[in-house]
């Protein structure tokens, strides 16, 4: 009998226990309701409650959750229909107001980020909304932590998570691009062709001015050379016509030789003769430069008799030159 009596006690004891006493975990908080009124919240940690007065109400999560926004069509302001989904990162900063002011929270907040995300993609247009995410997910944050803050949540981020145009928008898009790409290769190629062509006329009109330059340079070369030959051609002519006047007739046939012997050189070195042909009478030649070695000799004769008498010379053997006939 006193067992009978003693088990409902001891299971009395930990109900009143339980109830008494509340352990709350780390990243939750505890709303404490008295006879159904909120009094107070519990932080992380041991509390004691009175007993069969306060209760537990909500138990509140704190941490930073994520809820995903539904997939839904949207229109935009040029009649093109999206499919539009995403998510949200939302986190409980006051617990009484998460729990009292609002019922079933993360619904509330999901049809809060569908209903503005249908009136901001709605006044933009879709080439807007495909390009300009990051400004669609700031005016979303800005307009739903707005209207959140007096639940007690606030608004991290908001992100778009995907943008899905109809097929045949999708078509015209992809070949818009394929004609936006081959537009900018055809003038990419034609600037190339442009360059190219301008860096083949500047190269063109360099050469053209090395190569004048070159002439002009060459052509006052030529001029100067013809002029020192023409001086020497002329000095040699008034030493000739020097010594003719003076009686010395062999200076004119030293110059007839050295001409003589010229032409007959080129003969000789032209590359289409294969033959050479000496004329007979070599008397003329001959004489010729007999009278170049008298016009020597009496050179050597006038350059003794100013320098002083010469030793005598030694004996030789002479060589006699033919003359003509």
């Amino acid at each position: 009998m006193g067992l009978f009596f003693v088990i409902p006690f001891v299971v009395f004891a930990l109900i009143l226990l339980f109830s008494v006493v509340k352990i709350v975990p780390q990243g939750r908080e505890f709303t404490v309701e008295r006879f159904g009124r909120y009094t107070k919240t519990l932080t992380p940690g041991i509390h004691l409650l009175t007993p069969f007065i306060e209760r537990v109400g909500r138990r509140m999560n704190m941490m930073e959750q994520v809820l995903d926004v539904p997939t839904q069509e949207v229109i935009t302001k040029d009649n093109a229909m999206v499919k539009v989904d995403g998510i949200v990162f939302i986190q409980v900063t006051n617990a009484s107001a998460a729990a009292y002011r609002v019922d079933n929270l993360s619904y509330a907040i999901a049809q809060l980020c569908m209903t503005n995300l249908r009136t901001v993609v709605g006044s933009m247009e879709l080439d807007e909304v495909l390009s300009q995410r990051d400004s669609i997910n700031t005016r979303l944050l800005h307009v739903i932590d707005a209207a959140t803050e007096p639940w007690g949540i606030k608004v991290n981020r908001i992100e778009i998570k995907d943008l899905t145009p109809p097929v045949d928008i999708t078509n015209a898009m992809a070949r818009q691009m394929k004609a936006e790409r081959e537009r900018r290769a055809v003038i990419t190629e034609a600037d190339g062709e442009r360059q190219a062509a301008i860096a083949r006329a500047e190269g063109a009109k360099q050469s053209a001015i090395l190569q004048a330059e070159g002439r002009k340079e060459a052509a006052f070369r030529d001029a100067e050379a013809r002029e020192r030959e023409a001086e020497a051609e002329a000095r040699a002519t008034t030493m000739v016509s020097e010594a003719i006047a003076d009686g010395n007739v062999n200076a004119i046939n030293y110059f007839v030789a050295q001409k003589y012997v010229e032409a007959f050189a080129e003969l000789a070195s032209s590359p289409q003769q294969k033959t050479v042909i000496v004329p007979t009478e070599m008397s003329a030649l001959v004489g010729t430069i007999a009278g170049v070695g008298e016009l020597v000799g009496l050179a050597r004769n006038e350059n003794q008799a100013q320098s002083g008498p010469a030793p005598a010379p030694r004996r030789s053997r002479s060589t006699s030159v033919p003359q003509s006939e």
